[in-house]
């Protein structure tokens, strides 16, 4: 059986090329763009950081307004210039 190739990608986050999205992660024209500029590790680190935007904000992610927020946030963690932390976040040590 022939292994399948690693789609490769240059990543806007990693800012290098690494391993691509097997799928469109989101829907939509975002989804796509993603898919065509985002690595694998490069998402991980959006999931990590929306988790701890929806945690530290107390969001409920199926309300409308929380997915306008985090899909914002989302877009300037992938493709802006970063998203911001939450007021008053402290990092573990």
């Amino acid at each position: 059986m022939a292994e399948v190739p690693v789609r490769m990608v240059q990543c806007v986050v990693l800012k290098r090329e690494a391993p691509g999205l097997d799928r469109l992660p989101y829907p939509g024209d975002l989804g796509v763009r993603i898919w065509r500029g985002v690595s694998k590790e490069g998402w991980q680190r959006w999931v990590a950081h929306q988790t701890m935007l929806i945690n530290e904000n107390r969001l409920v992610p199926i309300e409308p307004k929380a997915r306008k927020f985090l899909e914002g946030e989302m877009e300037k963690f992938l493709f802006g210039e970063g998203a911001a932390k939450p007021e008053g976040f402290v990092a573990p040590t």
